[in-house]
């Protein structure tokens, strides 16, 4: 296993870019759950603070493929570090607004301004792709590594964030977040001679990445899947405390993603053929049948077995997510064009962002209404959806596909 991820880092400057993408991602798992600590805190006001929570999410929604979109166009330098300066800007604004008391308005002024931080894992990706684009084993890989990579982040990052929010003071998880914004960007952008070079004019003419009716089915199919992580996310919690053990709940969300991590760490040694576009029908549909089990568990067990229950039913469930992810990612590479690319894997984690607010959302109201076991049925109801949308999406998919480019030379250093 470890021969193939030591193959992809044998390229130059590839161990520092997916270090330093790594640090500049963690801010994505942490900001939106430091400012939802840090207001309940500080104001006292759980709807205040989810209020805030979601105009980051839906700034973030409508600007972060805008900004990835002049990344592709200009450069990840030129647009990253100033994306970043404003980010920490609105982050340091909302900070202060909220520890001085300002009006609520403010805060989700600043909240929007966060909108703009820059998408480094889809940046990541991009020079992955530049890497090994004609390589597709050694891409796959890439990008099975950096699946991990986000399960890691969204492991580590709300543990940090609201553990130091609880035990020091309210406003550290967000600047937590805002620091390590500000050194992982720096450092990526400093890697210049792994940077994709920006094609040229005529290459971007054609309008946004989402034109792209096979990129439209996997944004759609996205938004399904966001709403599966969202709505387990809120009812586990719910579950968890009508069993009597809600800090339990932490626990049993890292078993969840512990599957997905180590089915992605093996999925990426795997030597894959065969159509990518079935594969990733493949791998919906796996998503919807393992959240079956928990179901199960959930109305049949009771107490402390309910919870073990439940997080054996979730690492299972766990083990379909990386997978169709990087198959996702790969498809992406295929159905956009190489100028577009960045774009084009934003509009991905925005359909995930929007699912995981919809999916959170429909299960808060279903667990309000009919209790914690009846909540999954939510996720399960998405994942379904979802794998109706990638099948009926299925002829786009495969149509869609460009063909392999050529091997570039051996030489990867970009000029500047």
């Amino acid at each position: 296993m470890l021969s193939s991820y030591r193959q992809i880092f044998a390229a130059p400057g590839s161990l520092a870019f997916s270090t330093s993408g790594l640090i500049a991602r963690l801010p994505v798992s942490m900001t939106g759950i430091g400012i939802a600590t840090m207001l309940s805190q500080l104001r006292g006001a759980y709807g205040l603070a989810g209020a805030v929570y979601a105009v980051m999410a839906l700034s973030a929604a409508a600007l972060g493929p805008q900004v990835s979109r002049l990344v592709d166009r200009h450069g990840q330098r030129r647009i990253a570090l100033p994306a970043m300066a404003v980010a920490i800007a609105s982050a340091s604004a909302l900070l202060a607004s909220a520890h001085f008391g300002a009006p609520d308005w403010t805060l989700f002024l600043w909240a929007a301004g966060l909108g703009v931080m820059p998408n480094t894992g889809s940046m990541v990706r991009a020079r992955w792709a530049y890497l090994y684009s004609a390589e597709p084993p050694k891409l796959h890989t890439a990008y099975s590594f950096e699946a991990v990579a986000d399960e890691i982040c969204f492991i580590v990052g709300p543990i940090l964030s609201v553990g130091l929010a609880t035990s020091l003071f309210p406003e550290a998880g967000l600047l937590l977040a805002g620091v390590f914004l500000a050194v992982g960007v720096l450092l990526f952008t400093a890697q210049r001679r792994t940077e994709p070079p920006v094609h040229p004019t005529e290459h971007h003419e054609g309008g946004s990445a989402i034109t792209s009716k096979g990129l439209q089915v996997l944004v759609a199919t996205f938004v399904a899947t966001g709403a599966i992580f969202g709505s387990v996310e809120v009812v586990t919690v719910a579950f968890a405390q009508e069993q009597g053990h809600k800090g339990a709940s932490s626990l049993v969300l890292a078993v969840y993603a512990l599957g997905s991590c180590l089915a992605g760490a093996v999925f990426g040694t795997l030597k894959l053929s065969g159509s990518m576009a079935m594969r990733f029908l493949v791998g919906v549909s796996a998503m919807a049948a393992s959240l079956m089990p928990l179901i199960v568990v959930a109305e049949l067990l009771h107490g402390t077995a309910a919870l073990v229950g439940a997080g054996a039913a979730l690492f299972l469930a766990g083990l379909a997510i990386s997978p169709t992810l990087i198959t996702a990612m790969a498809l992406v590479e295929r159905l956009v064009p190489a100028a577009k690319l960045t774009e084009g894997m934003t509009w991905t984690t925005t359909g995930l962002a929007l699912g995981v607010a919809v999916g959170a959302s429909a299960a808060g109201w279903v667990v309000d209404a009919a209790g914690g076991a009846a909540g999954y049925w939510v996720p399960l109801a998405s994942a379904v959806f979802g794998g109706l949308v990638a099948l009926v999406g299925l002829p786009r998919l495969r149509g869609g596909l460009a063909p392999r480019p050529q091997a570039r030379p051996a030489e990867t250093t970009v000029p500047h």
